[in-house]
């Protein structure tokens, strides 16, 4: 799957989206911005964005995410995050509505933890809700507000910003989760794509102080909110390789770079990837490789 698009790529993919044609550090600490759907490209590719995305959805078509798709056949609110790709696949000629789009900086600066530990963001949570007439109504007018303010030249305009946006998202959380979403014929791949994309997430290590959140098969089923059989069972079928045969491949391209690219001391870049002693990281890549990290060090020297 290809890279995560930027918002750089969004606005010049979508330049409609944006009368400014180039995202804006609007905020000193992150971007945001709102759109009308209907200013958009209706197709979107399946891939994964490098912001969180909040739409109000009017109009028909299909939502494929992850592992699972959804017909939206009335209005519905989707909460997209950075880690999980997704496409819409629009059906009526009519799509309007509104979204926003924004960076984790923007909404994360006054709390502590990430949003994609959130109900609405997290991996494996629902991300789709439908509304009522009434909860179409109460958001829409959000939205509304959030297009009036972006063109308005009050001082501290990013934080009422900001206040919409946690107001659309406590909303949502009020709500019940969309429960129709059917598995895809080819679920097994969805599955594995995403398993690859949240093991591509964790490199590069940029710091010894860096360390992996995921080392296991386990540890990916949990995060995915599937059973590790079923993961197992997905990427097997699909690469022919197992889930941890993937996961040591990965560890030890990022060790091989990390010894050839820095100037870290062994011991640290054990400690990056997620070893809890420096020996147990040269026993393992060894074992891998063949060779020492201090032999395949010196070999690049």
């Amino acid at each position: 799957m290809a890279n995560s698009e930027t918002l750089q790529q969004y606005y010049e993919r979508v330049p409609y989206a944006n009368p400014k044609m180039l995202p804006v550090n609007n905020t000193g600490v992150g971007h945001f911005n709102v759109f009308l759907r209907s200013a958009c490209y209706q197709r979107t590719p399946y891939s994964r964005r490098d912001f969180y995305k909040v739409s109000l959805i009017l109009g028909t078509g299909k939502m494929h995410y992850a592992d699972k798709w959804i017909h939206i056949d009335r209005p519905a609110i989707l909460f997209s995050n950075p880690v999980i790709p997704y496409s819409w696949e629009p059906e009526s000629e009519l799509q309007e509505g509104w979204f926003c789009l924004f960076t984790e900086a923007f909404i994360s600066n006054e709390q502590k933890g990430s949003l994609q530990d959130s109900p609405l963001f997290k991996v494996g949570s629902d991300h789709v809700f439908f509304v009522t007439p009434e909860q179409e109504n109460d958001i829409a007018a959000i939205f509304k507000k959030m297009m009036a303010e972006m063109d308005s030249d009050y001082a501290h305009k990013y934080d009422l910003l900001r206040n919409y946006l946690h107001v659309i998202i406590h909303e949502a959380i009020k709500m019940q989760p969309a429960d129709q979403f059917e598995k895809h014929a080819n679920a097994a791949a969805r599955t594995t794509a995403l398993f690859l994309e949240l093991l591509e997430r964790q490199f590069p290590i940029d710091s010894p102080e860096h360390n992996l959140s995921l080392r296991s098969a386990n540890d990916y089923a949990h995060t995915m909110s599937v059973h590790t059989n079923h993961l197992n069972r997905s990427v097997k079928q699909i690469t022919g390789k197992t889930t941890s045969e993937h996961i040591t491949a990965r560890i030890i391209r990022e060790a091989q770079a990390l010894l050839l690219y820095t100037d870290w001391n062994i011991s640290a870049i054990a400690y990056g990837l997620g070893f809890e002693e420096p020996a147990y990281f040269a026993s393992f890549f060894k074992k891998h490789t063949g060779t020492t990290p201090g032999m395949a060090r010196s070999r690049t020297v």
